[in-house]
């Protein structure tokens, strides 16, 4: 399954901005994968945190192999050494098996947030050890499909911004503004800022400032070439 948009919300990015609207014409049709079940894609998410995306998709599958139907009861009947088994860390864990009791014993209304705003959304999820804001962000985007989600402490959506606007930085106002502009359905914008972040549209460059350590390698080529 991939996150759901139709024609609609693209002709009301491109009315709204004319300069994504470019960039959403040359790019066509994102699709990104989405995981309906919530508690799947949050356990994929803990698994995923700091490690590579080819570790992380080899303990994702042990798992998968390991539990074979990925929910909270399941989780719990799994001692904390055969978890750690398929490759997680302790900490992982107890991430996980503190989500799945929460949501076993009631505590995180996990099946019930589908009728919750955005930002109560946030706060239920962020309730669990192991989920910041960024991941609850990812989760209400990639497995709840929320239309309105544009997330201030992504890398990618930040250069992405950075890239479409010439900006050297994203503060937390210019940040605001653009949110706003893309209500309702800044996922979709999301969507598009991520390609650009990656180097989809050709020529495109990002404006941040350079690190000392880039500029440090840059000062170094620029007196090779003089020799």
């Amino acid at each position: 399954m991939y996150f759901e948009y139709d024609e609609s919300d693209i002709h009301y990015l491109m009315a709204k901005d004319p300069v994504l609207g470019e960039v959403i014409r040359q790019i066509g049709p994102v699709k990104r994968a989405v995981t309906p079940d919530l508690f799947a894609a949050l356990v994929s998410s803990i698994v995923g945190q700091q490690i590579s995306t080819k570790a992380a998709d080899t303990v994702r599958q042990r798992l998968q192999a390991l539990v074979t139907d990925l929910t909270p009861e399941r989780i719990l009947s799994f001692s904390d050494e055969e978890l750690q088994a398929v490759g997680m860390s302790y900490r992982k864990v107890t991430y996980i098996k503190n989500s799945a009791e929460k949501i076993v014993s009631g505590e995180i209304a996990i099946e019930r947030l589908h009728g919750w705003s955005d930002e109560e959304v946030k706060k239920e999820l962020t309730k669990l050890k192991g989920v910041g804001e960024w991941t609850a962000e990812m989760l209400m985007i990639f497995s709840m499909q929320r239309r309105n989600v544009l997330s201030f402490d992504d890398l990618g959506i930040q250069r992405g911004l950075r890239m479409l606007y010439h900006h050297r930085r994203i503060t937390p106002e210019l940040f605001r503004k653009y949110h706003r502009r893309y209500t309702p359905v800044a996922s979709v914008a999301s969507l598009y800022l991520w390609e650009i972040a990656s180097g989809a549209v050709p020529g495109m460059k990002d404006y941040a400032p350079l690190s000392e350590a880039e500029k440090k390698r840059r000062a170094k080529e620029r007196r090779r070439r003089k020799k």
